[in-house]
């Protein structure tokens, strides 16, 4: 078996951010070289690599995804744990063979996970759609959770959330003047209250369809010239919720609200999205699946990774933040789930955050138990 600890090491110490991961690339590629998989695709939507054991794309494949992308300040959200892990999948897999004899194992490293856009070009390859896969999973790892515990959120694993950028054009004068202009000033204060009255966070059984996050991110307007009445401004806002179906109607109501507001000031209005992300909405089959495979743990014994099995934690709330994952998961079924790194870990992001190796073990075992339920 090869040093784990020493590979999530070395992926430590050479973190690359979205569209530029070329060293954990070429690391994976390398590893793979000593195993068997029957194909292996490099380069996929940028520096993505998939791995597949089994010769025949229409006979029902589980897939696998890790991410492998760095923040700007280094490896802080664990990507270069999940790419191990992967690493380890790949071995246990490999080391099991004739036992896939009538399925396809098809693990996938994705680059560009945190700015959303890795999915989408990995899916933009085609290569995924040459194989009947019948059930894709994904995990992340998961601060102030018990070391190795599962975290399973039988909905939503994580919401939807996009940037939108409104910019308001209206007409500028002189600063004596103002009423021969344009000032877009009012119109973008209105639109700050109006879109407060945009948050719903009542915890229930039905605040997965309700739930929906309005955060005032940045605002523009004029430019510090006193002699000037602005005319234009940008105002910026990161929306959010639990389904898809739910940011379609949250975003609905912003642009009707931005052009209603718009219209009454007599301002012209452009809009863009930023790093859009659905929802990622878990299969419940494939839960299920999940389910099966992790136990109560003796009570006698409350290190997890040590188990053959593992903790299992319900988690009916969808987590805030959101996953690329989401897109596979409009195309097949699957699941996403967390798995704890630990009560006293810093969180995901902070400078301080470093992917616990105890954890490698563990969850590829778990990967590798859910490759026997095809």
């Amino acid at each position: 078996m090869a040093d784990y600890k020493e590979i999530r090491k070395t992926l430590h110490e050479h973190p690359q951010t979205a569209g530029c991961e070329e060293y954990a690339h070429d690391m994976i590629v390398r590893h793979l070289q000593g195993l068997h998989p029957d194909k292996v695709y490099t380069h996929v939507g940028g520096y993505g690599v998939i791995a597949v054991w089994g010769k025949d794309p229409a006979a029902p494949t589980v897939a696998f995804r890790a991410d492998t992308d760095a923040l700007p300040i280094g490896h802080r959200c664990g990507h270069d744990g999940h790419t191990t892990i992967l690493l380890r999948l790949a071995e246990l897999i490999d080391a099991n063979v004739s036992t896939y004899q009538r399925i396809n194992i098809l693990l996938l490293w994705q680059p560009a996970e945190e700015t959303g856009t890795g999915s989408r070009a990995v899916i933009e390859s085609g290569i995924l759609q040459q194989y009947n896969i019948t059930a894709f999973y994904a995990l992340h790892n998961l601060p102030g959770y018990p070391l190795g515990t599962v975290v399973l959120c039988p909905h939503t694993f994580a919401a939807a959330s996009t940037g939108v950028v409104y910019r308001l054009d209206g007409r500028e004068t002189h600063a004596s003047t103002p009423e021969l202009g344009v000032n877009p000033g009012l119109a973008v204060a209105e639109i700050i209250n109006r879109f407060s009255g945009f948050n719903e966070h009542s915890l229930n059984q039905s605040s997965i369809q309700t739930f929906k996050q309005s955060t005032l991110i940045c605002v523009r307007l004029g430019q510090p010239a006193f002699g000037t009445s602005a005319g234009h401004g940008e105002v910026m806002f990161t929306l959010r919720a639990f389904t898809n179906s739910a940011m379609e109607r949250l975003l609905a109501d912003a642009n009707r609200t931005v052009d209603e507001v718009a219209e009454r000031y007599g301002l012209t209005v452009s809009r863009s999205l930023v790093e859009p992300f659905r929802a990622t909405e878990n299969h419940p089959e494939c839960v299920n699946v999940l389910m099966r495979e992790c136990v109560s743990a003796d009570a006698t014994n409350t290190n997890a990774i040590t188990q053959s099995h593992v903790n299992a934690i319900i988690k009916d709330e969808p987590f805030r933040w959101s996953e690329d994952f989401a897109e596979y998961l409009l195309l097949w079924p699957g699941a996403m789930f967390g798995i704890g790194s630990g009560e006293q870990q810093p969180e995901l992001h902070h400078p301080d955050y470093d992917f616990p190796d105890a954890l490698v073990e563990p969850a590829a075992q778990l990967f590798f138990r859910l490759t026997t339920e095809c």
